[in-house]
């Protein structure tokens, strides 16, 4: 756990703000990559949320995060927007990064939706500075919902930034059937939007590799997050967990999810959209069978990792690696 200062608060379109955070005894800050995000304790609330970073990941003496004020949403947006001054501290814990860019690539395919360009701007940086090939598409409703458009516009002038925007109508804004049409050898995309964003680029990459699609949720609703073919949310008998590194022994009951489990126990996970979609509650496991019910780990991850936000107790006894 971190606590940092925010030192500016920035208003970089409607509903959108950013927010500069330091060290408040002025050290460096630890490494990023491309693709990181902070876990936030949201100031005046018990929520914590999981917000990109969007800066330039070489620059060591600040962070940035941008968030949206979600009408309707269940807290966490409209407290930060709310609650949190220039000067504040917050506490966070990270940087993690669950959406990193391929080293292997040869080409670069960058989507953004709305507010999920916070991620993807920080990777167009980097492979900006890298000398990678790579081109963005941003896609938003209107000019003053576009995030970023100023810094955008002058730090990549040469064209390899798209912008589109549908003026609320998908239909209007970019084809991304005709943007993925064809997949190429070495080429990799990553992209970060909300549900029907996310949905749309899921149908237009179903032909490509596996290992060439990259992508990563935000947002509390789970139908933003289901891929084709998803199976159903699974329950549960219920059964016991183990904790491998204090010893202590869980009953998790019938149809209770792990983390249900964990904080009954006093047992403290952070997670933030308790559906699945984020990955901010990833535990590791040393035995057993969960019942997997997210939708972001790959299965080659569900070996050896669990989102316990969502996940249930198995046929035989689990051990979480805490």
């Amino acid at each position: 756990m971190m606590s940092l200062r925010v030192r500016s608060i920035t208003y970089e379109a409607e509903g959108i703000l950013s927010y500069e955070l330091v060290d408040p005894e002025g050290r460096e800050l630890p490494a990023v990559e491309a693709g990181a995000h902070l876990d936030v304790k949201v100031p005046g609330t018990t929520i914590t949320r999981r917000y990109s970073l969007c800066h330039a990941p070489w620059e060591r003496g600040h962070y940035r995060i941008a968030v949206l004020d979600v009408p309707g949403g269940r807290g966490g947006s409209r407290a930060m927007h709310q609650n949190v001054r220039a000067g504040d501290l917050i506490e966070v814990t990270g940087p993690h990064n669950f959406f990193p860019l391929a080293p292997a690539a040869r080409r670069n395919v960058l989507l953004a939706g709305g507010i999920g360009v916070t991620p993807i701007l920080a990777m167009a940086e980097q492979l900006e500075r890298d000398g990678q090939d790579w081109q963005m598409h941003y896609c938003t409703q209107t000019p003053a919902r576009t995030a970023f458009a100023g810094h955008i516009a002058s730090r990549f002038a040469d064209g390899r930034v798209q912008v589109h925007h549908d003026g609320g109508v998908p239909s209007q804004g970019l084809d991304f059937e005709a943007v993925l049409k064809q997949h190429e050898p070495g080429t990799h995309v990553y992209f970060c939007g909300p549900a029907g964003f996310m949905k749309a680029v899921q149908r237009a990459t179903e032909h490509w590799p596996r290992d060439s699609v990259h992508f990563e949720y935000f947002g509390a609703d789970p139908s933003a997050a289901p891929p084709a073919g998803a199976d159903a949310v699974a329950g549960s008998e219920g059964g016991e967990l183990m904790l491998q590194r204090s010893g202590q022994r869980i009953r998790v009951g019938a149809d209770q999810t792990i983390l249900q489990a964990l904080r009954d126990a006093g047992v403290e996970v952070v997670s933030s959209c308790e559906a699945g979609v984020c990955g901010t509650c990833r535990v590791r496991y040393v035995d057993g069978d969960p019942v997997h019910n997210d939708f972001v780990l790959s299965e080659e991850d569900r070996r050896e990792n669990v989102l316990v936000c969502c996940a249930m107790i198995g046929s035989r006894p689990l051990t979480l690696d805490l």
